[in-house]
């Protein structure tokens, strides 16, 4: 299916330059190699994201960023300034730790303030800072309590307000709401998103979770054994990842093996074994006939049906089972030859167990749009 044209950009318009660069960035712990040949540009007033599970290599970049650690090879570049051989305390950089390292001993008051005590200001101007930072993050009336008399959500806006009252160009976040529960870890994200609207800080955040780096993030990089596999929005690498990594990694992803049938324009046809039939989907390039491929659909972009419905990819299964979560159900169905896919389908609608839209051991027929089906080469 062709792409909708898009209107050209104005010749007028200049790109600005990164405000973080990260030129070839490479960090060796003896024969390991935490992060490997590293490029990466940050825009001014992005909240920034490096997503990846554990020993990716994501919080090591992010150290060397901070100062906390030497690349082995490659350079930092931040506001156009060379940050490579700086120590920590001459970068226009803060850090806000996973474990919040309040002190417990201060009040939420002496908390925020106690990162500025050595900042060229008068008494009167810090308080006035301090007491800024504890109405953007909402705690002007907790200010005396300490940090036990206070909420974990409570408490991790107290270190974003320490981390933000010296002003640094750029906040790196290291899993900042990892220790916050499901529901206040979604409202926290909000809330994040306005406090670096209002202040327009440079935020990078480390996270292992990929729902909170799709809300967070204006654009995220997917990082695998020290390198970066991809860079884009939410939106980009979701609905284009650029490697079997990326697809499994990023959400839940139904993956099956394919050859390359035909390439007429934007449409490919696919020759997939599991389905026991072709399947039609978005070209991608340098694509030949013969050739071996993955072909890759999201549960949520299947359509499940009791009657064969009018679909260039329609392919008969059965109910194996079925979960209910409220707002929509997972389907697992068993293909004739075997395989099992997963089905999402939303509850838009409330109904009772009999009107669902199929039930366990029932036939069914699964379809899905060629532009949904996505066709990965590595």
């Amino acid at each position: 299916m062709p792409e909708p044209a898009r209107a050209a950009a104005p010749a007028a318009v200049v790109k600005e330059p990164p405000f973080i660069r990260i030129e070839g960035v490479t960090k060796r712990f003896g024969t390991f190699t935490a992060v490997s040949d590293v490029t990466l540009e940050i825009q001014k007033g992005e909240i920034f994201s490096l997503l990846g599970g554990s020993g990716c290599g994501k919080t090591t970049l992010l150290r060397i960023l901070a100062g906390f650690e030497d690349p082995t090879e490659g350079r930092i570049f931040i506001d156009g300034q060379d940050m490579t051989d700086l120590p920590p305390y001459e970068r226009p950089v803060n850090m806000m730790f996973q474990s919040y390292a309040l002190f417990p001993h201060m009040t939420v008051e002496k908390n925020v303030a106690y990162g500025l005590k050595h900042e060229d200001m008068t008494a009167a101007q810090r308080q006035a800072r301090v007491r800024e930072m504890l109405a953007l993050v909402q705690l002007t009336e907790f200010s005396h309590r300490k940090p036990h008399q206070i909420s974990g959500g409570q408490r991790q806006r107290v270190a974003l307000a320490r981390a933000l009252a010296k002003q640094p160009k750029v906040l790196l976040l290291d899993e900042p709401l990892a220790a916050l529960d499901k529901k206040l870890r979604e409202h926290t994200q909000f809330e994040l998103m306005e406090i670096q609207e209002k202040t327009g800080t440079t935020f990078v955040v480390v996270t292992h979770d990929q729902e909170e780096a799709m809300t967070l993030s204006s654009r995220l990089a997917v990082m695998d054994k020290g390198r970066i596999m991809q860079i884009g929005t939410a939106n980009d690498v979701y609905e284009y990842p650029n490697s079997r990594f990326v697809a499994g990694f990023i959400g839940s992803i139904n993956v099956l093996s394919a050859t390359v049938r035909e390439v007429k324009g934007d449409l490919a046809r696919v020759d997939v074994p599991d389905l026991g039939d072709t399947v039609d989907a978005r070209a991608i390039p340098g694509l030949a006939p013969g050739q071996e491929i993955t072909l890759a659909v999201r549960p949520e972009k299947i359509a499940l049906s009791r009657t064969r419905p009018e679909a260039a990819n329609a392919f008969a299964g059965t109910v194996q089972s079925l979960a209910y979560f409220g707002k929509d159900s997972l389907y697992r169905i068993a293909l004739p030859s075997g395989r099992v896919l997963s089905v999402n389908s939303v509850n838009a609608r409330r109904v009772d167990e009999t009107e669902r839209v199929a039930d366990w051991e029932d036939a069914v027929f699964l379809s899905f749009d060629p532009a949904t089906a996505i066709l990965l080469k590595d």
